[in-house]
């Protein structure tokens, strides 16, 4: 059956997150011909809502001094305006920092039903069907939705394939329907600096395992991921180890991840890491042990021991990447 699917188009410094086009992909299925709406909200996006018009949904375009910084009481608010307007079967939302945020207030708002961080998210009859992990990353379990119930669900990034350009897009001005009540005020934001990019962002996620013996050697999974200009990601065991923080873990209890390259470092291969990153384009897997699991799910496997193996590879990509 055909419906009206509502995004959260997130962004950052006038820049779309990857997630925002694999929700609209999800949001073009789960539509099934039925319409696609875009909330972008901010100042000084105008560029951002052309470019999401050229996939062929209808942006909602709300541009204000005052979402120049999110805002809970004002960004839900703007969000519950307008799908009171379009009355979509759902609103979707990645399942970051802000989507975490936002959604739980806006299903409240709504009287809707919510599920949080969803693996997937189909049509079902009138409502819809969900796949996530519970219990640590434990069991997987699938949820239906009662009846025709509109939901506000938010996506782990990786669980859907990017959207194509599409004819049929447009951009409409939408205005600003301010707070009832603001009980916060943003005072300053402070942003972590790193020399690597953004982990659900890369292209090439570099990520390190028990594999390594202990955090003085997580150093070689760093200047590969430095050389091939991509991404830092770890196992849980080494996260719940203390050796890196938790913003670096890959897994259904941490970070989806969906890179061009993403290379397995003395990982094993546990099912709760490999739902994490199995949809990256090619995965690479360097470990001692011939028979661990990470290698069924390899494109290419080095058996062999990573602390010969990384120096020589990183050494190799910097060669080669200097004399491009």
């Amino acid at each position: 059956m055909s419906r009206t699917i509502l995004i959260f188009a997130e962004q950052r410094a006038a820049t779309l997150k990857r997630s925002v086009f694999e929700l609209i992909g999800l949001a073009q299925d789960l539509a099934a011909g039925g319409r696609v709406e875009v909330a972008l909200l901010g100042q000084g996006t105008g560029a951002l809502a052309e470019e999401l018009a050229r996939y062929g949904v209808q942006v909602h375009h709300c541009e204000d001094a005052s979402l120049a910084q999110p805002h809970s009481d004002a960004y839900v608010a703007q969000l519950h305006a307008l799908a009171s307007e379009l009355s979509p079967g759902a609103v979707l939302f990645t399942a970051s920092a802000m989507g975490r945020d936002l959604a739980p207030r806006l299903a409240a708002r709504l009287d809707a039903a919510f599920l949080a961080e969803c693996l997937s998210l189909a049509g079902a009859g009138d409502g819809f069907e969900a796949r996530k992990s519970m219990y640590g990353g434990k069991v997987f379990a699938t949820l239906k939705t009662k009846g025709n119930a509109s939901l506000v669900a938010t996506i782990k990034p990786g669980a859907h394939a990017a959207a194509s350009p599409a004819a049929g897009g447009a951009v409409r001005a939408v205005a600003v329907q301010p707070p009832a009540k603001v009980r916060a005020k943003v005072v300053a934001v402070h942003r972590e600096e790193t020399d690597t990019v953004d982990l659900q962002e890369a292209d090439i996620v570099v990520s390190g395992g028990r594999g390594l013996k202990g955090p003085e050697h997580f150093h070689l999974v760093e200047e590969l991921a430095k050389a091939l200009g991509g991404a830092v990601g770890a196992s849980r065991a080494i996260v719940d180890a203390g050796w890196v923080p938790h913003h670096y873990q890959v897994g259904q209890t941490g970070v989806t991840v969906s890179p061009k390259l993403y290379v397995a470092i003395g990982i094993s291969g546990a099912i709760q890491h490999l739902a994490g990153m199995r949809s990256s384009g090619c995965i690479v897997a360097i470990n001692k042990d011939a028979e661990a699991p990470i290698f069924k799910s390899a494109d290419l496997g080095l058996v062999g021991d990573a602390f010969e193996i990384l120096p020589l590879l990183t050494e190799g990509v910097r060669k080669a990447r200097e004399g491009a």
